[in-house]
């Protein structure tokens, strides 16, 4: 037997025929982005990596190798006797590493010599990474995208998640990206992936949709909380028919209520947060709003900022990127009650398209 190899576009055209996808990368770098189901198989975890690395660049090859290389071989020796004890004979992994070198080839080596059908990753991670990239400057020109558009608190991520519910695509940048948009949008316990991860989410996300049919998406600025959105797809939104959501204003405050009422136990923290609001609204407009936190007066609180910051911003904003803004179709919401998003779902769904 022998170690296959193959390409990023191979592989990833073939991936069903492989078992398992191990990452041969430490620990850090498989968190921070990673091939489409893969498993990480460490041979150096993060503190060897560094160790060897800076050996390297010290002292030159050799000597790093001398301390990575029984690093290496102890490590994957503890790999298989914990992960591979139950593979059968006909097991067949792919590995790779970060540019496909001796990490990888270390390991696809000694599966392989223990018997399984081992293929290997040419390139490694950085080969997939150029591959995202590319792909996410190409790909969204694909679709036909229906821009849900409108203030803050209008139920736009309630209504996109209802059309998905109702059997629509729909593309949930805010989902994929772990955050709401806004100084405030970040979700308790759930910190945003790197960007690499999220360029990797995006790009499976679209992946799997079928251009042949249309694909709702909420407006969305350039960035979602510290994600950047490609551009290719930032243009290609701005140049999609765009729905306008509408909500009354004490059915927006209410929704509010629901979607981040965990502030109400965290004050500090949303003080914190609205700090980064100083240098648009100022000092003391800023610290008028932290005091009615404080005092727990959320309701008010959040038709202030509504008010006075996010719908002159947002509308700005909108107005400036969607010329037909004003102009488009009216998506009227009641309030942001599972029966009302339905039935708005299925109208839109059920409306003709134009010619």
């Amino acid at each position: 037997m022998s170690v296959k190899t193959v390409t990023v576009a191979q592989a990833l055209d073939g991936l069903s025929q492989f078992d398992e996808v191990l990452d041969a990368r430490s620990p850090a770098e498989f968190a921070l982005d990673h091939l489409p189901g893969a498993q990480s198989w460490p041979v150096l975890d993060d503190e060897e990596r560094r160790i060897v690395g800076t050996l390297y660049v010290q002292q030159g090859p050799l000597p790093a190798r001398k301390v990575g290389g029984p690093l290496v071989a102890r490590n994957m020796a503890s790999l298989v006797q914990r992960l591979a004890q139950d593979k059968p004979r006909e097991w067949q992994p792919l590995v790779y590493c970060w540019r496909g070198g001796q990490r990888s080839s270390a390991l696809a080596w000694f599966l392989d010599q223990i018997g399984f059908r081992t293929t290997k990753l040419d390139g490694g991670y950085k080969a997939f990474r150029a591959l995202v990239r590319d792909q996410l400057a190409s790909r969204p020109a694909a679709f036909t995208f229906r821009v849900l558009a409108g203030r803050t608190g209008s139920g736009k991520t309630r209504l996109l998640q209802a059309l998905a519910a109702a059997g629509a695509q729909v593309l949930d940048l805010e989902g994929l990206a772990c955050h709401r948009g806004s100084v405030l949008g970040g979700l308790p316990g759930q910190p945003q992936p790197s960007q690499k991860r999220f360029d990797t989410l995006l790009w499976q996300a679209l992946g799997a949709l079928d251009p042949q049919r249309e694909v709702y998406v909420e407006s969305e600025s350039r960035k979602i909380g510290a994600l950047q959105l490609p551009d290719a797809l930032v243009a290609c939104m701005h140049a999609s028919p765009t729905l306008r959501v509408e909500m009354p204003d004490a059915a927006r405050v209410q929704l509010l209520l629901q979607d981040y009422g965990f502030f109400a136990q965290q004050p500090d923290r949303f003080c914190s947060l609205l700090d980064g609001l100083v240098e648009l609204r100022g000092r003391e407009q800023v610290k008028a709003w932290q005091a009615l936190a404080q005092g727990g007066q959320w309701a008010e609180l959040y038709a202030l900022l509504i008010r006075d910051h996010y719908d002159p911003l947002y509308l700005r904003s909108i107005r400036r990127h969607f010329n037909d803004y004003d102009q488009a179709p009216e998506v009227h919401l009641a309030d942001g009650q599972a029966a009302t998003l339905a039935e708005a779902a299925q109208r839109l769904l059920q409306a003709p398209r134009p010619a």
